[in-house]
């Protein structure tokens, strides 16, 4: 059956949420045929797929054409695109616009942003126009070049309070769920215990309501760097780099493609075009 943001929201307290990144149809249709309740199609698109080294450069475009492929193939996970950077809390009209747009174009369930403040009002207009809305606090990545850096946050005495305050806030303005990153674990289970919508965690201790992580961190296939917070459960960058290497040496040698790969014409045929010379 397929799962819907209100859906999610009666998991808390009763059943661990999954939710993991995919970019693509032929990734989310794996995610999907595991049952992986949520695919996230993140703006960690930029720096995964798109080269960038931070996600402020990926255009609403970009995330449009990673929704589409990723919901193509997803039957019954819940599709979730994040809106990227300056796409939203500009003005509520502009947000609704560019949400619209990841549901209408994007074929997504429910959107996701950074932050509270000043999004709070959006986040009512887009749940009262039927746009489902999961939060997201602590670290914000398209927050980078006001931060400065993607340390843990949450640390001290008045951001810990500025941050259970917003998820509160979050929860009011009618989010279905918040992401947590990067924030103290004891921080985090405060927070899942202080209000009704679940808690996703990443890198925010074992006490959430759910889990997410970037796919291609967890299959190991990204190593520019790994975050403390990620458990590997494969290694397919040195298995694919192998076969890769294995198959260039194959067809260098020659040894590659066989006569068994090949396909066959008729004896006929060829003595015709020979003859014809």
């Amino acid at each position: 059956m397929k799962k819907t943001a209100e859906s999610i929201k009666t998991q808390k307290g009763k059943n661990k949420i999954t939710m993991l990144t995919a970019y693509d149809s032929l990734f989310s249709s794996i995610l999907d045929e595991a049952d992986i309740d949520i695919v996230l199609v993140g703006d960690s698109v930029g720096m995964v797929a798109l080269g960038y080294n931070s996600t402020i450069p990926v255009t609403l475009d970009d995330i449009i054409h990673h929704t589409s492929a990723a919901a193509r193939s997803v039957k019954n996970s819940l599709v979730v695109a994040d809106m990227p950077f300056m796409t939203f809390g500009i003005s509520e009209e502009n947000t609704l616009k560019n949400a619209a747009a990841l549901i209408q174009k994007g074929s997504a369930d429910a959107v996701k942003l950074e932050g509270a403040g000043s999004n709070l009002k959006s986040i009512e207009v887009l749940v009262e126009k039927g746009i489902p809305v999961m939060g997201h606090l602590g670290l914000t990545p398209q927050s980078i070049k006001q931060f400065g850096s993607y340390k843990t946050r949450g640390t001290t005495q008045e951001e810990a309070e500025a941050i259970v305050k917003d998820a509160k806030k979050l929860e009011e303005a009618g989010a279905f769920a918040i992401v947590l990153e990067k924030i103290p674990y004891k921080l985090a289970e405060f927070i899942t215990q202080s209000i009704s919508i679940p808690t996703i965690g990443i890198g925010a201790g074992p006490f959430c309501d759910g889990q997410v992580l970037v796919l291609y961190d967890m299959l190991g296939m990204f190593d520019k760097f790994t975050p403390k917070f990620v458990k590997k459960y494969a290694e397919l960058k040195p298995a694919i780099l192998e076969a890769v290497t294995h198959y260039k040496k194959d067809v260098t040698s020659g040894s590659f493609p066989e006569l068994k790969h090949s396909f066959d014409i008729n004896d006929e045929i060829m003595n015709n075009l020979k003859n014809r010379k």
